[in-house]
């Protein structure tokens, strides 16, 4: 066949491995690592599912190789402890059966041990070592390892990979980015030894060509190797592309692939994990700059998920190999999507960090657009029903149009009804914010793949009481979302105020000085996208801190957005809105106006209950999903909805 997409599609051989495309799995830490370090039989599920999904390779993330000085809560590989080599086995079985290559990542944290354990006092209580003695940011103070250890280390890293490849593990990847060990050796923000590690790059290059070289003996000479590594720092006393062209350039002789990220450990996470802020592919040119200086085949990642952009990188040399992590949870298939040149039915990652947030929260992992992730075991397949139902659903927006979609793949006969004449709900509003986009066009994509599956979709059309005595539907899935709160504040109901779920509608009616009221997550970016429009933007809000519904990865980068574009007014209480602004109490209890010639409300939404209580009767099995049940987030409404089809 003809493939639309050839060169990301075609295969590549490393030694004497080949990868069935150019698409690899990067490194996502587990889901349930066992209190002494094993691979949980989650974890296994999860890193098989990308496998089943069509990547070439599947790297599992992330296994800390000295636990003497690295005291990180992550996957260890120890003949010495039980089950240790067996969950390794059968989690790179799991991948290799579906034709991925299973790749480990081998890594040692340095000075930030414990960076994985949900219990952060923990980790200061750790004895953090790194190449030179000092104090952390934090105040935790660091040892400087010596040369026993670090001999030490460097035979780890070789003993882990030799256990990697008699687990069944064709590839090992040395994480030498991101603020690690082999990072922290690499950088003068870290390394300021005055021995052979440090100083001169050829010796602060030493301690990764050591581990690559005791690598390489435990492996032998045909397995693959990966090198990833920070193309640049992007932080003050960090090294530069140019630096890090000079280190790629160090290391290709002892390394297959040379897989180029970027940014430092706390200082850049925005620019390693490439935020919504960011340009997709916004780190590609790094690794394209570092292929014009080495031989070796390069790895590029941060934040593909556009399969024209993917073949382009590889048709244009920029790289030969291309990472995704998230886009590969939001949709494990897209490598097979891609292959096949499915590219319309793709669902993209949404940026949104909910993914690395539920981590860093609770020790499992969550997807905004997928709800498999991190319950796997609960089962990927979806199971035809036993007995083929009638199922109404009431409301399009995302959680409505999963359940949708998953009734119907169940076999059964789903009616999908709107009032409204386009499907989404609330992501329709979405789409006049450039970096939201994606969550405007989620609605689509679900659309699309809803009516693949089958459902009948009726728009224009609202489910009431009479509607579904006239229907007799078995099941009645209740999805009609919620309405903006709108409190009875004088004059929030002027001209010259928008709704803030409305303001894609009436973007022209914005004026140049605007004035955001509510500095929620919704208020917060509508007030980052006017700002960035150039629109002098006035946020107010009653509590005194902003966007506290915002998950933990995302809020310091939104909150770093609205440091730069917005003027903020908290502990302000909105008194009443006139034609020249918003009259405020402020923290001193004195009367201000916060001046501005328009007014978007964003002071919260309200479930529909009363579309609840009326249809609550209306069929045998009901289930209220999504905002209508609780304003929550898009994540609970797939989930519920997702299951909701399920219990059917």
């Amino acid at each position: 066949m003809t493939r639309k997409f050839p060169h990301v599609s075609s295969p590549i051989t490393i030694g004497r491995t080949t990868f069935r495309n150019r698409i690899f799995s990067a490194p996502m830490g587990g889901t349930d690592i066992t209190n002494d370090g094993c691979i949980g039989p989650k974890s296994t599920a999860f890193y098989e599912l990308r496998a089943k999904g069509g990547a070439a390779a599947v790297t599992v993330s992330e296994l800390m190789v000295h636990s003497q000085t690295d005291g990180s809560h992550a996957y260890h590989l120890d003949e010495s402890i039980l089950n240790s080599l067996a969950a390794a086995t059968y989690t790179a079985d799991a991948i290799r059966r579906h034709g991925a290559i299973p790749s480990l990542e081998l890594s040692h944290s340095g000075q930030f041990a414990g960076t994985y354990m949900t219990d952060k006092s923990r980790q200061h209580g750790l004895c953090q070592w790194g190449p030179s003695e000092g104090m952390r940011p934090d105040g935790v103070p660091v040892k400087a390892l010596t040369q026993e250890q670090i001999d030490d280390i460097v035979k780890a890293y070789g003993h882990a990979a030799g256990l990697a490849k008699r687990a069944g593990f064709e590839m090992v990847m040395i994480h030498g980015g991101h603020g690690w060990l082999i990072n922290q050796f690499l950088s003068p923000l870290f390394n300021h030894r005055s021995d052979s590690y440090g100083g001169s790059l050829e010796n602060r290059v030493r301690f990764a060509i050591e581990v690559l070289q005791s690598v390489r003996a435990a492996v032998g000479p045909f397995f693959p190797i990966e090198f990833r590594m920070s193309g640049a720092e992007f932080t003050e006393g960090g090294y530069d592309l140019e630096e890090g062209i000079q280190i790629a350039q160090a290391i290709e002789a002892y390394a297959d692939i040379i897989h180029v990220s970027a940014g430092t450990y706390q200082k850049t996470f925005g620019i390693t994990h490439p935020s919504m802020f960011e340009a997709h592919g916004r780190n590609v040119y790094l690794a394209a700059a570092i292929k014009k200086h080495v031989s070796k085949p390069v790895a590029t990642i941060g934040g593909l998920t556009d399969p024209a952009m993917m073949e382009d990188i590889i048709a244009s040399g920029k790289a030969d190999i291309v990472y995704m992590a998230r886009q590969l949870l939001a949709d494990p298939e897209t490598p097979q999507k891609i292959m096949e040149g499915r590219d319309a039915d793709i669902v993209h990652c949404l940026r949104c960090f909910t993914c690395m947030a539920e981590r860093a929260s609770t020790a499992t992992r969550r997807c905004t657009v997928n709800p498999l992730i991190g319950r796997e075991l609960d089962g990927t397949e979806i199971q035809p029903a036993p007995v083929k139902k009638k199922v109404l659903v009431a409301g399009a927006g995302p959680g409505g149009l999963y359940a949708a979609y998953t009734a119907a793949r169940r076999g059964h006969q789903v009616i999908l009804c709107e009032k409204e004449s386009e499907v989404g709900g609330i992501l329709k509003s979405e789409q006049a914010i450039p970096f939201k986009r994606e969550m405007y066009e989620l609605g689509k994509t679900y659309e699309r793949l809803a009516r693949q599956a089958g459902v009948e979709i009726r728009l224009n059309t609202e489910v009431t009481p009479a509607y579904a005595a006239k229907e007799k539907p078995q099941a009645l899935i209740i999805a009609a979302g919620s309405r903006p709160l709108v409190p009875p504040i004088k004059g929030l109901d002027g001209d010259n105020v928008i709704i803030v779920n409305q303001y894609y509608k009436e973007k022209a009616k914005v004026g140049n000085h605007v004035i955001v009221f509510g500095g929620g997550l919704a208020g917060c970016e509508c007030a980052i996208h006017l700002g960035q429009e150039g629109k002098e933007v006035e946020l107010i809000e009653i509590r005194p801190t902003l966007a506290p519904d915002a998950n933990i990865r995302h809020r310091p980068l939104l909150l770093a957005q609205i440091e730069k574009y917005v003027h903020v007014h908290t502990s302000y209480k909105g008194l009443a809105v006139t034609p020249e602004g918003v009259l405020c109490e402020d923290p001193q209890g004195q009367r201000v106006l916060v001046p501005g010639d328009t007014v978007i409300c964003a002071l919260g939404q309200r479930s529909r209950t009363d579309v609840v209580e009326a249809l609550q009767d209306s069929a045998p099995f009901v289930r209220v999903i999504g905002d209508a049940a609780k304003v929550s987030t898009i994540t609970n409404a797939v989930y519920w909805g997702y299951w909701a089809a399920l219990d059917i």
